[in-house]
C-alpha cells in the first residue's frame, strides 16, 4: 500500500491497480486525483470537498448524504457518479472501505454538529483510516492512521489521545494547514513525546508518499 500526502487532509492510497483519493478540497494539489479509480469525501466543508476537483477525475465519488446534497446542487454534473453511504457500511471502492462514525468534532457548542463520515480503507492485510473532521475511532486495530494535527476544534492533547486510542503503529499527520511551520514543530514535539514506543508519527510534505506493507 501506496499512501500519499496532498493538500491539508487529503491522501492517495494505492494498492493492486486501485487509486483511492480521499478528501481532495481546496487546500489540496489538483494532482492529487490524477488517476484516481474512486474518490471519497468524508463531509462538506471546502478544505475537504470541492466540485473541481471532483470534476478532474473521472471517477465514481463515495460520500455520504449531507455531501451528496451539495453536489446535486452545486455540481450536478456528478451526480451520475455518486454513490451515498451510510455508517457502518461497507463498499467496493476497487479497495475494501468501511465508513464509520455520523458527526463532525464539536466546533463549539452554539454551532450546529455537522455530518461526518471516516473511511477504513483495507489494501491486502494492511488498513488505512481516515477519521475526516472527527475524532470516531474504527473500533478495529489499524495499520495507518491518518491524524489530524490542527483545527479549529481540535487541541493538541485531543490529537495525541485519539492516536493512542487508536493504536497504530503509523500516524501520518493530516489536517495540517490551520498552524503555521512553527505551531506545527510544537505539535510534532508533542506526538513524538507522548506516543508510546510502538507508534511511529510522520509529517510529510505535500506530495511525499510512504509504503506500508
Amino acid at each position: 500500500m501506496r499512501i500519499t500526502k496532498f493538500g491539508h487532509a487529503c491522501v492517495r492510497v494505492e494498492s493492486a491497480g486501485a487509486v483511492l483519493v480521499i478528501d481532495p478540497g481546496v487546500w489540496t494539489e489538483p494532482e492529487a486525483v490524477d488517476g484516481a479509480t474512486a474518490v471519497l469525501v468524508t463531509h462538506e466543508h471546502p478544505d475537504h470537498y470541492l466540485p473541481d476537483r471532483l470534476r478532474a477525475a473521472d471517477a465514481p465519488v463515495f460520500t455520504i448524504d449531507a455531501v451528496a446534497g451539495r453536489i446535486r446542487e452545486e455540481a450536478p454534473d456528478l451526480v451520475e457518479r455518486l454513490t451515498v453511504v451510510g455508517p457502518d457500511e461497507e463498499f467496493d471502492a476497487g479497495l475494501s472501505v468501511r465508513a464509520v462514525g455520523e458527526l463532525h468534532a464539536v466546533i463549539h457548542r452554539e454551532l450546529p454538529r455537522f455530518r461526518n463520515s471516516g473511511y477504513l480503507v483495507t489494501a491486502g492485510s494492511r488498513t488505512l483510516f481516515h477519521p475526516g473532521d472527527a475524532l470516531t475511532g474504527p473500533g478495529q486495530p489499524v495499520d495507518v492512521l491518518c491524524a489530524p494535527v490542527s483545527a479549529p476544534w481540535l487541541k493538541a492533547s485531543e490529537a495525541v489521545d485519539f492516536a493512542r486510542e487508536v493504536g497504530a503503529a503509523r500516524n501520518l499527520a493530516i489536517h495540517d494547514r490551520v498552524y503555521s511551520e512553527a505551531g506545527l514543530g510544537i505539535v510534532d514535539g508533542h506526538f513524538a513525546a507522548l506516543l508510546p514506543e510502538t507508534q511511529s508519527y510522520t509529517r510529510l510534505a505535500d506530495g511525499e508518499d510512504l509504503q506500508e506493507s
